[in-house]
C-alpha cells in the first residue's frame, strides 16, 4: 500500500510539473524572443534620434558622442551607423547565422542597423529551461519526501489497526485506545475499541456463567445425591413403609431435579440479560419448608438441627426457584462454615417480607463485613462465588440480600410483598 500511495502522489506531481513546466518554457521562450526584438528596435530608434539631434546641432557624430555600445544590452551584438558621405560607424562583431535585426532611417538620410544573434536568444532560453528543470526536480524530490511521510502516516495506522483486529480474533479483547489524527482511521479505531469492549464483556459473562453454574449446581447436586443415597438405603427393605419412604424420597429427588433444571435455565437467562426476571407471586412458606426438608438429612448427619420460626402465611413476589437457590446457598454456608442450630425466621417489614438465616457459629470476619458478597472474597478458603451469585439472583427479581449482623451471623433476604397479601393484612 505504501508503494502504491507513493507512486500515486509522484505521478500526480510529475503530471502537474510537466504541464506547468512545458507551459512555462513556452511562455518564457516567447517572452525572451519578444524582449530581444523590442530591445533591438528600441536601440535603433534611440540611435536615430540621437544622430538627428547631433546633425541638427552641427555636431560631429562619433561613437562616443552618440553613446553607441553593445555592452548595455545582453542581446545586442552589432550596431552600424551610416551617414551620407561619411564612413560608417560599426560597433561590435557582426553575428553569423540567424539574427534579429532592426533598421531605422532618419530624416537626413542616416541609416541605423542594430542586430542581435539568435544563438544568444537560444542560450538565454536554454538557461531559463535549466532553471525550470532544476525547480521541477526540487519539486519532485520534495513531493517524494512528502509522499513517503504521508504514506507512512496512513499505512502505519492501518498496520496497527490490522494488528488490533488480529488480537481481537486471537482472543485478546483489550482495547488499545490509540488515535491517529485522521478522522476516518480514528473512526475505525473507535469501532474496534467498541468491539473489544463488547467482546470483553461477552467473555467475562461466559466465564462468569461457567463459574456460577459450577458453583450453583453443586448445592442441588449435593442434596440430590443425599436423597438418592437414602432411596437406595430404603430400597433395600421389603416393608411397605419402606416402599412408601422410597416413593417419598424419589418424589423429593424429582423435585430437586426440576429445581436444578430451573437453576440452569436461570443462569443461562442471566448470562444473556441479568435484568431479565420471571417474578411472580408465590407462597413463601412452601419454599422455606421445601428447603428445610431438603437439608434436614445433611444436618442430621452432621449432628445439627435446622428449624424455622416467625410469621407464616406470607406471599412474596419473585422467582420461586431463585429464592430457593438463595436460601440453599445460605443454608449450605451455615452447614459448611457455621455451627449449632440453623434457624430460618420469616417476618414482615413495611411492604417487604424478610427471611433471616442465622446460626451459632463464629460469624463473619470483621475484616470482611459486607465484602462477603463480592466475587472471589471468602473468609474460609472457598470459591467466594456463592453469596455473590445469591445476591445477583435476589436482585434480578427486585429483592436484595444483606448481612444484618456479623456475630452471630444473620443474613436476610428481602422480597417484595404480594399486593393481595398486603390487602389481606391491612397495613401489614
Amino acid at each position: 500500500m505504501r508503494r502504491r500511495l507513493i507512486l500515486s502522489i509522484l505521478a500526480v506531481v510529475l503530471v502537474v510539473v510537466a504541464v506547468f513546466g512545458i507551459s512555462l518554457v513556452i511562455v518564457e521562450s516567447r517572452t525572451i524572443e519578444n524582449s530581444t526584438k523590442e530591445n533591438v528596435r528600441s536601440e535603433a530608434v534611440r540611435l536615430v534620434s540621437t544622430v538627428e539631434s547631433r546633425l541638427v546641432a552641427g555636431e560631429r557624430v562619433t561613437e562616443e558622442s552618440i553613446g553607441v555600445t553593445t555592452s548595455k544590452d545582453r542581446y545586442v551584438r552589432y550596431i552600424r551607423v551610416e551617414l551620407p558621405g561619411r564612413r560608417p560607424i560599426e560597433v561590435g562583431d557582426k553575428p553569423s547565422g540567424e539574427v534579429v535585426e532592426s533598421r531605422q532611417t532618419g530624416a537626413h538620410g542616416e541609416r541605423i542597423t542594430v542586430q542581435a544573434s539568435r544563438s544568444a536568444v537560444r542560450a538565454e532560453v536554454g538557461r531559463t529551461l535549466l532553471i525550470i528543470l532544476a525547480v521541477a526536480l526540487l519539486a519532485v524530490i520534495a513531493a517524494a519526501v512528502l509522499a513517503v511521510r504521508q504514506a507512512h502516516r496512513v499505512a502505519a495506522p492501518l498496520t496497527d489497526l490490522a494488528e488490533t483486529a488480529e488480537r481481537l480474533g486471537s482472543g485478546d479483547p483489550r482495547p488499545r485506545h490509540r488515535r491517529y489524527g485522521v478522522p476516518e482511521l480514528d473512526r475505525v479505531a473507535d469501532v474496534l475499541d467498541g468491539s473489544a469492549d463488547r467482546i470483553g464483556r461477552m467473555l467475562t459473562a461466559e466465564r462468569r456463567l461457567a463459574a456460577d453454574a459450577s458453583h450453583q449446581l453443586r448445592t442441588p447436586l449435593t442434596a440430590l445425591s443425599m436423597r438418592l443415597e437414602e432411596i437406595i438405603a430404603m430400597a433395600e427393605g421389603d416393608e411397605p413403609e419402606d416402599r412408601a419412604v422410597v416413593k417419598e424420597e424419589a418424589t423429593i429427588a424429582l423435585a430437586q431435579v426440576e429445581r436444578l433444571t430451573d437453576v440452569v435455565q436461570r443462569l443461562l437467562t442471566n448470562s444473556r440479560d441479568p435484568r431479565t426476571g420471571s417474578a411472580v407471586g408465590f407462597d413463601l412458606d412452601e419454599v422455606v419448608k421445601q428447603q428445610i426438608e431438603e437439608w434436614k438429612p445433611a444436618y442430621r448427619s452432621a449432628g445439627r438441627a435446622i428449624v424455622r420460626s416467625g410469621k407464616t402465611g406470607l406471599r412474596a413476589v419473585g422467582t420461586p426457584g431463585a429464592v430457593a437457590q438463595v436460601l440453599a446457598t445460605l443454608i449450605e454456608n451455615s452447614l459448611m462454615h457455621g455451627a449449632g442450630t440453623v434457624a430460618l425466621r420469616t417476618r414482615v417489614t413495611g411492604n417487604q417480607v424478610v427471611v433471616e438465616v442465622t446460626d451459632e457459629g463464629p460469624g463473619v470476619d470483621e475484616a470482611l463485613g459486607s465484602r462477603v458478597f463480592e466475587r472471589t472474597v471468602s473468609g474460609h478458603n472457598s470459591t467466594g462465588l456463592g453469596l455473590a451469585v445469591a445476591r445477583d439472583l435476589a436482585e434480578a427479581d427486585g429483592g436484595r440480600l444483606e448481612l444484618l449482623q456479623q456475630l452471630p451471623p444473620v443474613f436476610a433476604l428481602f422480597l417484595s410483598r404480594e399486593a393481595a397479601d398486603l390487602d389481606a393484612s391491612g397495613t401489614g
